[in-house]
């Protein structure tokens, strides 16, 4: 993947999980719509639930970022 690429794919996600940890996400996903946009294990999780799984996610993907930039091999989607 191009190192391009692997930055806008990395953006969007960011991008999505600061909205569900900063900005409103985490309540408005809270109930049906988790089981729909984060798997069908995360219905029934409450709002706490879903910011704690974002930022371990946040924080996997940031360290998975990185790694991709330095070694180009490790970039797959």
């Amino acid at each position: 993947m191009e190192i391009a690429v692997w930055v806008i794919v990395y953006l969007c996600s960011a991008l999505f999980w600061l909205w569900v940890l900063k900005w409103g996400g985490a309540e408005w996903l809270e109930g049906w719509k988790a089981w729909g946009v984060i798997g069908w294990f995360a219905g029934h999780w409450s709002v706490e639930q879903i910011r704690f799984y974002a930022l371990i996610l946040f924080i996997f993907e940031s360290i998975w970022f990185c790694v991709g930039v330095v070694y180009p091999e490790a970039r797959f989607v």
